[in-house]
């Protein structure tokens, strides 16, 4: 966990800064690339992922380590070959996790919040799942462990492959000449990106393009077909919560309302989409007819609300990564209670961008929680370690917290644009 958050502490800057740099480049060239809010839930997205990581919330069935040592059939010196050989095994295994993550009812939920920005920019690239309990990688890992690449192999070039990733979630870079029979580019995944038909579940691969090619799933970006972006079933909500679960909501429900026990077993397992006949008929979903007919989530809002939600972002970004850099001194129960603060703190700010009237009551508890916790402990969680009276300033800034919530939950109310 200390590497991860090493890693993390130049991380978080570097995109932040690209993603500002691409907003200038966009502003520059006249074409807007991002929304505030839209961006806003991408970064919170990505920070809810951050938190679960930290806390190690995933599920490894079979460790990569486990088959090295037990299913290999040869040994790889350590060269630069094997570590060839590592990246292009990640790489072969994250298209096809890419690919039942799409096509499998269930894994769909693990992906869809890396696909519900209806904008397509560096921002989007960090809206990452917390629903993913459990990973798949190890089994399409198989053919790497067979040729014994040692796992720390593994480990070391892994970061650098999901890294690699990011660079291409843009739309201010055109298509890029030889590069584009080579390697996955901002064209190939614009397509991957899009809700167009022609679009759909194409160029799953994550850096080598010729996965797609060799298994039939490549489609080129075509100038007569702009790229729509979303989801077909568009969530309208910022909320990193409700975006994580929204499907496996959905297949609740769908479950529940079938009549077959077949069917309520089997709807996991089938193709996304797939619905029972019964409940599809009872409880049909409506999509646009054209995806060009498909209006964006925009709520609009105050200067000041923008700034206000900007500014909580970048107070929990920098509170959670100073906690984070000293998580070994106040050990992983400590971890629990923070992150699950700081997940309260997202949702009442979540809850308040979509103008959701239990903002209130979150940001309430919130805030009781904090002044409760100095008045019986004389800390909130061990800020004077870092900052002389720094639980007197929290006890502050939570009061100007409450009435700055009730002043925009009371605005938005005589608006009459809140969600009951």
């Amino acid at each position: 966990m200390e590497a991860y958050i090493g890693v993390l502490n130049y991380a978080i800057p570097f995109f932040l800064i690209l993603i500002l740099f691409e907003t200038l480049v966009g502003h520059v060239k006249g074409e807007k690339v991002a929304r505030s809010m839209d961006t806003l839930a991408s970064l919170i997205s990505g920070v809810t992922n951050v938190f679960k990581d930290v806390l190690g919330l995933t599920l490894i069935i079979v460790s990569y380590d486990w088959m090295v040592d037990h299913l290999s059939i040869t040994e790889i010196e350590t060269t630069w070959l094997v570590y060839l050989i590592a990246f292009i095994g990640l790489d072969f295994s994250g298209y096809w996790v890419h690919r039942i993550s799409h096509k499998v009812n269930y894994f769909w939920n693990h992906h869809l919040i890396h696909h519900s920005s209806e904008e397509f920019n560096l921002g989007c690239a960090l809206r990452q799942s917390i629903s993913n309990w459990f990973s798949i990688s190890f089994i399409f890992l198989l053919p790497t462990a067979l040729l014994g690449v040692p796992a720390q192999v593994v480990a070391f070039i892994a970061p650098f492959h999901l890294f690699s990733q990011y660079w291409y979630h843009t739309k201010l870079i055109g298509k890029l000449g030889f590069l584009e029979y080579l390697l996955v580019t901002p064209s190939h995944h614009r397509v991957h990106h899009a809700i167009n038909e022609i679009y759909i579940d194409k160029n799953f691969s994550q850096i080598f393009i010729f996965w797609d090619k060799f298994f039939g799933t490549f489609q080129v970006e075509l100038p007569h077909e702009r790229p729509v972006y979303g989801i077909k079933k568009a969530v309208k909500s910022w909320n990193p919560f409700v975006i994580n679960f929204i499907h496996l909501w959905q297949l609740l429900q769908d479950a529940w309302r079938a009549k077959s026990w077949y069917d309520k077993f089997i709807i996991w397992f089938k193709p996304t989409g797939w619905r029972p006949k019964d409940v599809s008929e009872a409880y049909p979903i409506q999509f646009s007819e054209s995806v060009y007919d498909q209006l964006k989530y925009d709520p609009s809002y105050p200067l000041f609300f923008h700034i206000w939600c900007w500014f909580q972002f970048i107070f929990i970004s920098i509170i959670s990564l100073l906690f984070f850099n000293y998580s070994t001194e106040f050990g992983y129960q400590f971890l629990i209670y923070f992150v699950g603060f700081m997940y309260l703190s997202i949702a009442s700010m979540a809850l308040l961008m979509d103008k959701h009237w239990v903002a209130i009551y979150v940001e309430l508890l919130k805030n009781i929680i904090s002044v409760a916790l100095v008045y019986f402990y004389g800390d909130w969680f061990m800020i004077n370690s870092f900052f002389e009276n720094g639980s007197t300033l929290i006890v502050i800034y939570s009061m100007i917290c409450m009435l700055i919530v009730g002043y925009f939950h009371k605005l938005f109310h005589a608006e009459q644009k809140v969600v009951f």
